[in-house]
């Protein structure tokens, strides 16, 4: 009979990661209600929205701790996310704009409570801190006297000090600054002071520089790519005015090298997380008494197929932006009062909107790189299980290996002789992305000798360099 000696049974075999972009970024949604009840991250799941979630804890003036309760719904959501492997982005952000921290003991109050919260959810990576300061909704005061951006200065400084104090508690963890909205008006005195991303994002490049810093103040920069109105869709351009929308990455990119570029802080490489992106679809009368007060006049909701289409246009753009780690919906479940969003793809009642399986399918294409990019090249990330079933027989055809690509692949397996490397047997296929393949060799036995097993294997689009692993070499001997 035929013996087998097996030098090592199972081996692991990864491509290098890639940067940011393609089928690596992260398609999730931001899911508040996930902190009073962790089984909501089942209906990301659901949805295929289950790569990332952001939820929101908010400071007030004088607090430097956050509230227990806020502590383990956070801690649950966390935990909850490590078992199906979410990414949890966290947003710190004054409640309101009454709550702007502009004073030194303001600033340090604030910096303490983030601290206090990385401490005690220690599981917890990837901070958002604020939340659209270039609007008086939530930043006061926008500008001085003279009309002067006074926001930015006062922003860059709470970041750079929250940088500090959650980079003392780890230096893995990810400070994530920016979280600024899409649009602005630039302009004082007009009962609405915000100021555009555009001319923001300089002036925080300027106060960063006045500063004299050194050090980074953010690892990624976040922002809320949505359109000016619910039915433009998002491949809608703004090349002639300070209004950033999804399509306008490039303009984005540029931006933050104009603030940054020449700084030890990152600005036309900066990572960028997309934590909020939205569409209002229009509520069916039968669902319509779940909600209250009446839609603003300038929203514009769009059918749910509509919906659908703009989500599906949003993670395809974003998929070919090279810089961007993560697109979330905002949000996955619908807002209940109309002054809200009812942009989720289940309704207020938890109830699923036609849109939902459009958007499943076009989030699955991302993960699965069918999404064509010019200019983009994926090497899948191939994990191997040599003899799955343990030692093998003395028949190859009983012995398949086990393999999974991240990415949608094609393959090629082969035994080899050890010494000459010639091919014994070989086998070519097509494997499904993150799906486990047991490839089967054709019946056939070995003769005496020494082999090993080698698999290669590339992208189905966007084609990259192959990725390759190589078994230990075993022994066929006959006794």
């Amino acid at each position: 009979m035929t013996r087998f000696l097996i030098v090592m049974v199972a081996a692991l075999a990864f491509a290098p990661a890639a940067l940011a972009g393609g089928p690596r970024m992260l398609v999730g949604a931001v899911n508040q209600d996930a902190l009073q009840s962790p089984a909501a991250l089942d209906l990301a799941q659901q949805a295929n929205l289950g790569d990332a979630v952001r939820v929101a804890l908010t400071w007030a003036r004088g607090r430097r701790a956050p509230e227990q309760d806020s502590v383990t719904h956070l801690r649950n959501v966390v935990d909850a996310a490590a078992k199906t492997g979410t990414t949890v982005y966290v947003a710190l952000y004054p409640f309101g704009s009454s709550q702007t921290p502009l004073s030194d003991a303001d600033q340090a109050d604030f910096t303490a409570w983030v601290a206090a919260i990385a401490r005690a959810v220690p599981d917890a990576r990837h901070f958002v801190i604020g939340n659209e300061p270039n609007l008086n909704r939530f930043w006061l005061p926008q500008f001085g006297p003279d009309g002067e951006d006074v926001a930015a200065g006062p922003y860059v400084s709470l970041l750079a000090k929250s940088y500090d104090a959650l980079k003392a508690i780890s230096p893995s963890i990810e400070v994530i600054g920016g979280s600024l909205s899409h649009q602005g008006i630039d302009r004082p005195g007009t009962g609405r002071d915000t100021h555009s991303p555009t001319a923001f994002i300089q002036d925080m490049g300027a106060a960063y520089r006045a500063s004299g810093r050194t050090a980074p103040i953010m690892d990624a920069f976040s922002f809320h790519p949505y359109m000016l109105r619910s039915d433009e869709p998002p491949t809608l351009t703004h090349p002639n005015d300070t209004t950033i929308t999804i399509a306008d990455y490039d303009k984005l990119v540029s931006t933050l090298g104009q603030a940054f570029d020449g700084t030890t802080q990152k600005g036309s490489t900066l990572p960028i997380v997309y934590d909020e992106f939205g569409v209002e679809s229009q509520i069916p009368a039968a669902k319509e008494g779940l909600y209250t007060g009446v839609e603003p006049t300038t929203i514009h909701p769009v059918d749910e197929a509509t919906q659908a289409a703009y989500y599906a246009q949003a993670i395809g753009l974003a998929f070919c932006q090279p810089n961007v780690k993560a697109f979330l919906v905002f949000s996955l479940i619908d807002e209940r009062a109309h002054a809200g969003w009812q942009s989720g793809v289940y309704y207020v009642d938890q109830t699923p909107k036609s849109s939902l399986a459009a958007v499943a399918a076009a989030a699955d294409r991302s993960r699965r790189n069918l999404l064509a990019c010019e200019g983009l090249q994926v090497t899948p990330r191939v994990g191997v299980r040599w003899f799955p079933g343990g030692r093998p027989p003395s028949n190859p055809g009983t012995f398949p290996v086990s393999l999974t690509c991240d990415v949608d692949c094609v393959y090629r397996v082969r035994i080899e002789r050890a010494a000459t490397h010639g091919t014994t047997l070989s086998v070519r296929g097509r494997a499904t992305g993150r799906k486990p393949l047991r490839v089967q060799f054709p019946q056939s036995r070995l003769a005496r000798g020494a082999y090993r097993i080698t698999v290669s294997a590339r992208a189905v689009v966007n084609v990259g360099p192959p990725a390759s692993a190589q078994s230990p070499v075993f022994a066929v001997r006959r006794r």
